[in-house]
């Protein structure tokens, strides 16, 4: 059935061409057929028809009455044809449907979800399924269409990866702490501190600081506290509870503030990376490709975050 319809399709195509072209000859050369090619499409449309379209002559070929209707009629078939097409590749094309995604917690509602929300606004056929998780979420086993990852990209063929940035970790304190407690000034004087460390399922979360040559280096910290929670970690220091490390990211307005201070490496040592994540296929969805190029410009070729600390 599917090639039946194909074959009277291109008959009612060869037909108007010949007609456009005033002759078989030069619709052959317009649509690459030979002469008696031509000839045996237009022979089996009237032949299924059952009327004559066209008189030939020596010299041209000419519209039989029932012709001219006909065409007039494939033409419009042809247009509309033409513009069902033209919608679907610009469909292909327009940043439109579901996007489901997945974000850090703090950092995607902080940092991702204003990107998000501005890429929404420039697409109004875009619709957002924004999800949450502090975890390696699985992108085809859970349908996910993109995911923002800090840490291991991992390496899995079946996942195009690209890079948005580092974390750059600092060492905090409040003011108080410090005034009350004095400021560290190598890794041994965190031995003499209150340290706040993070962690998560039993797993405490080395520092990332800098040794006496310069070379970042991970450190086991003997936390008097430990806290899963990023925020609480951050309203931990701020109350003076004691010192902990935490990316730039989820602490720039407290240090813009001067509310938290830092100590050891003031400039911060550079941390896991940043990802944003989607299923490897050849063709790249638009809503995929934008949602990447917005982060890209958001986020580089200087962080947010970062921009206006020292």
């Amino acid at each position: 059935m599917t090639t039946y319809r194909a074959s009277r399709l291109q008959g009612i195509t060869v037909f108007v061409q010949a007609v456009e072209a005033g002759s078989f000859t030069a619709a052959a050369t317009r649509i690459g057929l030979s002469k008696s090619a031509v000839g045996k499409s237009v022979a089996t449309l009237e032949q299924r028809l059952g009327v004559r379209l066209l008189d030939r002559t020596t010299r041209r070929l000419a519209l039989t009455a029932e012709g001219a209707d006909f065409h007039q009629s494939c033409l419009r078939v042809l247009a509309e044809l033409d513009e069902a097409e033209s919608r679907a590749a610009s469909r292909r094309r327009e940043v439109s449907g579901t996007l489901r995604i997945s974000l850090p917690v703090t950092f995607g509602r902080q940092w991702v979800m204003p990107v998000l929300c501005n890429l929404a606004r420039q697409h109004p056929k875009l619709t957002l399924d924004v999800a949450f998780a502090d975890r390696a979420v699985d992108l085809l086993e859970e349908n996910i269409d993109l995911v923002v990852r800090l840490g291991d990209p991992g390496n899995s063929a079946s996942l195009s990866a690209r890079y948005l940035g580092h974390q750059r970790t600092v060492t905090c304190g409040s003011p108080a702490y410090f005034v009350e407690h004095g400021v560290p000034t190598s890794i041994d004087d965190l031995a003499n501190h209150d340290c706040i460390t993070f962690g998560q399922g039993g797993h405490v979360f080395p520092w990332k600081l800098l040794d006496s040559e310069g070379r970042s280096v991970d450190v086991k910290i003997r936390g008097r506290h430990t806290i899963s929670d990023g925020d609480a970690l951050r309203a931990a220091v701020l109350d003076g509870l004691g010192l902990a490390q935490f990316p730039t990211w989820l602490v720039a307005d407290q240090l813009r503030d001067s509310a938290l201070q830092t100590a050891l490496a003031p400039q911060g040592v550079e941390g896991s990376p940043i990802h944003a994540l989607w299923p490897a296929t050849r063709d790249l969805a638009p809503k995929i490709r934008a949602t990447v190029d917005e982060l890209i410009r958001a986020f580089t070729p200087v962080a947010p975050w970062d921009r206006d600390l020292a």
